[in-house]
């Protein structure tokens, strides 16, 4: 399978933290939605999918105090645990899967992801994503999304990608969420290649 624990290892261990595709030096949309979430700095935070994403460095500048990452390659944990240094041991890092991963249940109150959803393009893994997901959700919890939008290129990282727009990413996480706000936004990679990303905060129902 393409979309594999090696394949994200060969990725990182090729591009570092800073020349993968979807890098950006402040993820400001995703900041920008949580937020408008209201939530408090003793939030329970997992960033799905996070690797060497700064939002964790964001995250923790801001004062929030209960971040997890989980990512499947563990190549992109470590380049985020040495940039962040000594303040590293404040984040709980999750080496797995996130259909398979052993998340608690009912614990989250934010589950934040940015180019992993759209990397699952067969429909049997997306419902298994969207049930670790509720799964790990209290009641009432915030959802961000970030995929690519339906202009955006079909492919990323040398692999297939679904694209999206609001309405199609609602379904797919299911009908009951409230979606409270999308957003459109022009992502260009480090190589100069356009990509547009559609983010979606929803809400679960209390």
């Amino acid at each position: 399978m393409a979309n594999s624990k090696a394949h994200w290892e060969r990725i990182y261990t090729r591009e570092g933290a800073e020349n993968v595709g979807w890098y950006e030096p402040h993820l400001g949309v995703s900041l920008e939605l949580i937020a408008g979430t209201g939530l408090g700095l003793e939030a329970r935070i997992i960033d799905v999918g996070g690797g060497a994403s700064t939002m964790v460095d964001d995250l923790l500048g801001q004062g929030f105090n209960n971040v997890t990452v989980l990512d499947l390659a563990p190549a992109g944990l470590a380049l985020a645990r040495a940039r962040l240094g000594t303040p590293a041991k404040m984040v709980q890092w999750i080496e797995g899967d996130v259909k398979e991963a052993p998340l608690p249940k009912n614990y989250y109150d934010l589950w934040h992801d940015r180019a992993v959803f759209h990397f699952l393009t067969r429909q049997d893994d997306r419902e298994r994503y969207v049930e670790a997901m509720r799964r790990a959700l209290k009641p009432g919890a915030h959802i961000i999304i970030g995929t690519f939008s339906l202009e955006a290129p079909p492919r990323c990282s040398g692999l297939d990608v679904v694209r999206y727009g609001p309405d199609q990413l609602h379904r797919q996480l299911g009908n009951d969420l409230t979606l409270k706000e999308s957003r459109l936004e022009l992502h260009v990679t480090p190589g100069g290649v356009k990509q547009q990303y559609l983010y979606c905060r929803f809400r679960l129902p209390e």
